[in-house]
Order: C-alpha cells, then structure tokens, then sequence
C-alpha cells in the first residue's frame, strides 16, 4: 500500500501488516507513550547527487514540530554526522522541537535540542588510516570518473552515484574497499551508490532501542529508506517480541532499481519518499489530539 498525495483532509492509511496495524493502534492509543524515529537522508531529506545539498523537506520540520510534543520522544537517527543533520535538516532552535534527539554515525553521536552539543567518543585510529590510505587505493583499483569521497569525520564514504555507470563503479571497487575496511577493523555500511568505511560497534538497531527504552516508550515508530535502517526495522522486530508494538515504514524512492528489497518487502507500509513521509506524518497529526 502507498500513501496517496497530500490532500486537505489527509487520511492514515492502515498498514498492510497484523503487525503494523497493531504498531499503528498502540500510537493511536497512547501517542505520548510513542517513539517517533527517522532516518535523514531519503526519508526526511530527498537523495541529492552531493549530500553536502541535501536538505529536509520543507514541510518535515513543521509537521513534526506539530508532533514531539504529543509523543514521548523524536529521534533522528542517521548515519551523518549528528551536526550536519541538525544544520541540513534546519533542526535546532526549531519551536515545538525543544525535545528532539539526533543520533549521529549511526548511534555513537548524540545531539540533544535541550542540550545541543554533540557528544561522542574519539574515533578509532582504524578512522585516520584509511583516510590516509583511500585516495591511493581508489587511483590503483581505477576507480570510474565521477567517484567521490565523503569525509563525515569518523567514516569515510566512497559516492558512485555521478559515474558514469554507478553499478558498475560500486562493484569495481567493493573488494578493495572491503579489503581496506577489515585491515584496519573497520566495517562497510553499503547503501544506494555508496560504500561508507566506519567504526563496528554502533548501529540504527542499538540507537533505536536504547532510545525506546530510555523513553519508557510502549509504541514505536520507524521510518528509513537504504540498507543501514535494516537493523532499525530488526530492532522494532525484537521490541515486537517484547510487547512494544511497532509499526516499519519504508520510504521508497522514485526508481524501482534504487529499492531495498529487504525494507521494501519488511514494511508494513510504503510511502513515496519524504514527500510521501512528510503526507503521512501530517495525517497522524491530524488524529493526534493537542496537549492540553
């Protein structure tokens, strides 16, 4: 099922799951015992050729500014750094998301709106030799022009998506790449037309359930769109098993080829991109009654 366009008068669509309808009920039942968390890029923000461009939807952050002080927590979880999601997703200082969390490179940073600054561990040493190492390594594997390197701090990302032939860039350069990765204990995130080198241990899972937890949350919301959110979706399975119900959304993106098929096919309901999500996010607010 996929949401149809914003209207005047948005209507929540029932998810396609037991599971989901279930997730679904609890937030209706209890919305201020309910997580809310997103992922930025390609839910919240629409893919772009350079991520340094990209952007939340306009609406994203009125809709949920509408929305967190009605749930027990929002949380953006995202494998950016959590101060570029906070300045790209326009999110601090922002009325009504007082509350907000960003959870940065994966869960090992954390950006609170009452307390914003970020606050993380150093990043491993394994972090400073790759970046040392990867402009040679991508001239010796000959890596197609239109190959970028992203540098978020404490991971490195090499972008294929303005080659020529992005698959066929990614795949030329998966093996070294992953080779790089192990040598210095690092592992590789892969998502659309990107392999991203970070540090093992943090993950969308582990930021999502420490964050239910902490919010003594009873219903839990996710949405994301790439490979990096499939241990967020395994985490609302877990939670699930537990007596937290949740409800799994997938923001699919416009090309069929660029779809996740584990998200796709994990989620109790599709909504066409933040556009999509932004729809959604309006029609449960319009059933969510203000705090009085």
């Amino acid at each position: 099922m996929s949401l149809p366009p914003p209207s005047a008068h948005p209507t929540l669509p029932e998810p396609e799951t037991e599971a989901g309808r279930a997730g679904l009920a609890a937030v209706r039942a209890d919305p201020a015992r309910t997580v809310l968390a997103l992922d930025f890029d390609g839910t919240l923000a629409p893919i772009v050729g350079d991520p340094r461009d990209a952007r939340a939807h306009p609406e994203a952050v009125p809709v949920l500014a509408r929305l967190a002080p009605r749930l027990a927590g929002v949380a953006v979880i995202t494998g950016r750094p959590a101060a570029e999601a906070v300045r790209y997703g326009g999110l601090e200082g922002a009325a009504g998301l007082e509350g907000l969390t960003v959870l940065g490179a994966y869960g090992a940073e954390r950006w609170d709106a009452a307390d914003p600054v970020v606050r993380a561990p150093e990043p491993p040493a394994g972090v400073a030799a790759v970046r040392a190492e990867l402009p040679g390594l991508l001239r010796e594997s000959e890596a197609p022009e239109g190959t970028w390197t992203e540098d978020k701090g404490r991971a490195l990302a090499v972008h294929t998506r303005r080659a020529a032939s992005p698959d066929e860039a990614l795949d030329r350069l998966r093996e070294p790449l992953y080779t790089l990765a192990e040598r210095h204990g690092l592992v590789v995130e892969p998502g659309r037309m990107v392999l991203e080198l970070r540090p093992p241990g943090a993950d969308k899972g582990a930021a999502l359930t420490g964050f239910v937890r902490e919010r003594a949350a009873t219903a839990v919301v996710y949405a994301g769109d790439d490979r990096g959110d499939l241990p967020a979706y395994a985490a609302v399975t877990a939670l699930r098993a537990e007596g937290v119900p949740g409800l799994l959304l997938y923001s699919a993106p416009e090309a069929e080829a660029e779809a996740v098929p584990e998200l796709r096919d994990g989620a109790d309901l599709r909504v066409p991109g933040p556009a999509g999500l932004v729809a959604w996010l309006r029609a449960l607010a319009a059933e969510i009654p203000p705090v009085r």
